[in-house]
This record gives C-alpha cells, structure tokens and sequence, in this order.
C-alpha cells in the first residue's frame, strides 16, 4: 500500500501518476487509498524539493485543473439529474 512508502517516494509516484494520466488530486487519492489532503501536500510541497522537474510538470496540471473545474462539476450535476429522472 501506498502509504507504508516514504513520503520522497510517494510524492515521486503522486506526480508521476497525476502527470501520466491527466488525473485530478481527488482520483489520484481514490486510486492510491490515501486522502485527497496527502495527495495536494506531497505534489506541492514535498515534490518540490525531491524533483523539481516533476513538480513544475505537476503545478501545470494543477492549475489546468484548477481552470477546468466548473466543467466537471456542471457534467457531474447534469449526470445527477438525469440519474434521478430516470433518463
């Protein structure tokens, strides 16, 4: 499990993971079992100092993410609706 490894190793893993995938801090901490709070902290500050390239790599993602937001919460509403409506 993710969790018995180091935090230099798992901050390497998170952002490789994050960057491979595209993936958000919220599914790679459902992927990897750990919380979304472990997942932010590592690829923001523990990344920085253990591979600067990876985490320059990671902040890009982060803030494209960041920008997409509203766009996956609106997908994720209109799939609530028509959920419930039986569609």
């Amino acid at each position: 499990m993710i969790s018995d490894w180091n935090n230099r190793e798992r901050c390497v893993v998170l952002g490789e993971y994050l960057v491979e995938n595209g993936a958000t801090v919220r599914s790679a901490a459902r992927a990897f079992g750990v919380s979304k709070s472990t997942v932010h902290k590592d690829v923001t500050q523990n990344l920085k100092a253990v591979n600067k390239g990876l985490y320059l790599e990671v902040q890009a993602l982060l803030l494209k993410n960041k920008r997409e937001r509203h766009l996956r919460g609106g997908e994720a509403t209109r799939l609530k609706y028509e959920k419930s409506a039986g569609r």
